[in-house]
């Protein structure tokens, strides 16, 4: 089982893989559209710094993130909103260095949490590593979108594993973004790492189940590609409508990927 601070050292790689992608781009790419309809590259990057600066607060000053987060419940989108337009009014330089400040802060912050504690978040409060695991997903799927918007690859790691965990952990956010009551009945999940090794979740004799390369489970959960245009497979009425609804962040789905969008780019 993974340790916290196995997942900080994945969160601090993400971080950085991150950051690479955004170094040496001029105001023209940071300004190019990026998948998600109505946002450019700066806007994904100004998101970003702003979840690793509430997640900062929550794990160093738990009392004024308390505050922030009555504030955001009223209107979140709106408060997300009024983030973006603080972020992207500044230079890319800054909002650049803004990003990577925040986002090594929020390590530094969880870090000193107690791995058996919890850290308040905006609906339930979170262990630490549960946290830093949601930092992962979300540099997975801002990283993606900044990546398809600049035409890059980017290579699967064995660092997905924690993403597949807490996408597992959130199994029901896209029953629940959707209005729908989710099954009590359990998932068996079996994923293959880039190195081959199992990922395994859920009781083996699970009548629904969900088999795949963990990459793909990973693009299928940030909703950043179609389940059509993933290699993954569902044995159960259910673990096939998850399949369409599957989403490890909480909120609205967005509109995803159409099928076949990046077919004449490259397949992931």
């Amino acid at each position: 089982m993974d340790t916290l601070n196995d997942v900080l050292k994945a969160l601090a790689t993400d971080i950085d893989e991150v950051d690479a992608l955004l170094r040496g781009l001029d105001d023209t790419d940071w300004n190019k559209p990026t998948p998600a309809p109505g946002w450019n590259i700066a806007d994904q990057v100004a998101h970003l710094t702003f979840i690793f600066r509430l997640a900062r607060t929550a794990a160093a000053d738990p009392d004024t993130f308390k505050g922030i987060a009555a504030q955001a419940a009223q209107n979140f989108d709106g408060a997300v909103n009024a983030a973006l337009q603080q972020f992207n009014g500044l230079p890319p330089a800054e909002l650049l260095a803004r990003f990577r400040g925040e986002g090594d802060a929020s390590v530094e912050a969880l870090a000193a949490v107690p791995e058996d504690a919890v850290v308040p978040w905006l609906v339930n409060p979170l262990p630490p590593a549960v946290l830093a695991s949601a930092g992962i997903m979300e540099l997975f799927g801002h990283g993606q979108d900044i990546a398809d918007a600049l035409g890059v690859r980017r290579e699967p790691t064995e660092r997905l594993r924690h993403l597949a965990r807490f996408a597992v952990l959130t199994r029901d956010f896209g029953y629940l973004a959707r209005g729908l009551t989710p099954p009590q009945e359990p998932f068996r999940f079996e994923l293959t790492s880039p190195s081959g090794e199992p990922l395994l979740f859920g009781p083996e004799d699970a009548g629904q189940r969900i088999t795949g390369p963990v990459h793909d489970f990973c693009l299928l959960v940030t909703r950043r590609r179609h389940r059509d245009d993933l290699t993954l497979t569902a044995t159960g009425e259910e673990a096939d409508r998850w399949l369409d609804i599957a989403q490890a962040y909480r909120g609205p789905a967005g509109e995803g990927r159409a099928p076949g969008q990046f077919a004449d780019r490259y397949r992931n």
